[in-house]
């Protein structure tokens, strides 16, 4: 299979999805890899090295789309590249389809098959290709959120740690899973009080047997969360339920009951944010204000860190490239159930159901296509 790697062209996105590591083990089984020349510059990754794993450089984004099969990516397509996916193409990205109509209808309108990395999901429920990207963005969520709780930023004023004498800052993280369990466990290193929200009894009792005594496990409701806003100086959203929207669990109305200068980082950004007033925003401009609130809502968190997101992704996506190379979509799938349900689009369908509820679109049992 002749498989293309682009260079990602969303705003400020470093990342590349495949490492010369990965292009080695494709192109030793005899598969072609064509990848675009810088792909992996920003990632600390030169063309040369590509080039010693038996890849081929090709110029332009246009000339990876015109000779791959698959096309192996990190962030969704975004409207440049909409006219470059054909029908005979398998793309194999992040795509969040849930949070962007316009991308689905492109998608549909296209006839590729698109498989979501967010939705590859394993019989316990994991979402393996959805980890290290989380594990990322949940520690950079600590990371940002103390910068910004820094007064020139426009933040309290606090230092997340606080020192001898002085309170450390408090820290509600709404999520108990991968975002939300790598954001406690970097904001109670650094000494904060934290406080861990979610709906499932049996993580939450997990969590409270893991973690430091500086943090709490609660469970979250609309009341506990009105309370605890307006004591927490730093908010993580950290909700996802995979495929779909995520649940608007702060509202609009709710942020005045929070104090000036509280941070909000929302994570559930790329799947519509978990706080009303949410919206993406870039590295390059990651912040504004609702009401006295500072939010940070950057769609691509893992992207500021491009050699450690780049390194972890293809060491998670890596085996399903090569199933999916190997055998061709179709029958790679029907032989690994958790890459089926990273199928969302097939050849004009909508095949996974929490897209089609998201848009009311028709939703087409998978089975159709694999049976």
């Amino acid at each position: 299979m002749i498989i293309g790697v682009p260079k990602e062209i969303k705003p400020n996105e470093n990342r590349v999805a495949l490492t010369p590591a990965g292009a080695l083990e494709l192109t030793r089984r005899g598969h072609r890899v064509i990848i675009q020349k810088g792909a992996g510059q920003n990632s600390g990754l030169a063309d040369e090295d590509y080039v010693q794993s038996g890849a081929e450089l090709v110029d332009t984004l246009e000339d990876v789309y015109a000779g791959a099969e698959m096309i192996v990516k990190v962030k969704e397509p975004i409207e440049p590249e909409y006219a470059l996916i054909k029908d005979h193409h398998t793309v194999f990205t992040f795509f969040h389809f849930a949070s962007d109509r316009r991308l689905t209808e492109a998608m549909i309108q296209s006839g590729a098959v698109c498989i979501s990395y967010e939705t590859v999901q394993l019989e316990d429920g994991s979402l393996p290709l959805l980890v290290p990207m989380s594990e990322v963005a949940g520690r950079m969520a600590i990371q940002e959120g103390a910068k910004y709780l820094e007064k020139p930023q426009g933040g309290r004023g606090i230092l997340l740690g606080g020192v001898p004498g002085v309170p450390p800052a408090n820290v509600l993280i709404i999520g108990g899973g991968v975002v939300g369990t790598q954001a406690a466990k970097m904001a109670a290193g650094l000494g904060a009080n934290v406080t861990i929200l979610d709906i499932n009894l049996q993580r939450l009792r997990y969590l409270a047997d893991i973690m430091p005594a500086n943090v709490t496990t609660i469970y979250s409701n609309q009341y506990n969360i009105r309370k605890l806003i307006q004591v927490h100086d730093l908010i993580i959203g950290a909700v996802l339920i995979p495929g779909a929207k995520a649940p608007k669990l702060i509202t609009k109305d709710m942020l005045k009951l929070m104090q000036p200068g509280t941070v909000i980082v929302d994570v559930a950004v790329d799947q519509g944010g978990c706080v009303e007033t949410c919206k993406p925003t870039t590295h390059a401009e990651p912040t504004y204000f609702v009401d006295s609130i500072l939010h940070y809502c950057v769609a691509n968190m893992p992207g500021a860190v491009p050699y450690t997101s780049t390194t972890a992704l293809t060491n998670a996506t890596l085996p399903y490239v090569i199933e999916l190379a190997d055998a061709g979509w179709k029958e790679a799938t029907k032989r690994n159930r958790a890459l089926a349900l990273g199928l969302n689009i097939i050849q004009g369908e909508v095949v996974y159901e929490n897209v089609a509820k998201a848009f009311d679109m028709p939703y087409v049992p998978l089975e159709k296509f694999l049976s």
